[in-house]
């Protein structure tokens, strides 16, 4: 794996949680916005965008998964993860695991008081 798409894929880990965009990665990683795009496309498939949004996705299913369905929510969730749409973001989770987020949501037990 080149080093620049190993330092960007770290970088975008790192700093999901954050607003962070092509000219972040780009820079985090002292490379053209387009450069940091073919890496991705060359290596991945990918866009460095698309790359983000499967690691916030994967992230948020992660958190859904462990949260106690009594005090959490999908919506409070999705945007811990940058999805401020919540029709988006449950169409793009359902596309990505399948199901739902209330149904994953849903599926874990509540915690006792």
């Amino acid at each position: 794996m080149p080093p620049i798409l190993r330092d960007a894929m770290a970088f975008i880990e790192d700093n999901a949680d954050a607003d962070i965009g092509l000219e972040d990665i780009a820079a985090a990683v002292n490379v053209s916005p387009r450069s940091v795009q073919y890496a991705f496309r060359r290596n991945m498939g990918t866009t460095p965008l698309e790359y983000l949004r499967r690691v916030r996705l994967d992230r948020a299913h992660r958190d859904l998964k462990a949260a106690d369905p009594a005090n959490d929510t999908v919506t409070a969730i999705a945007g811990r993860w940058g999805f401020s749409h919540a029709g988006r973001f449950s169409l793009a989770y359902k596309a990505a695991f399948g199901t739902a987020p209330s149904h994953t949501l849903r599926a874990q037990p509540a915690r006792p008081a």
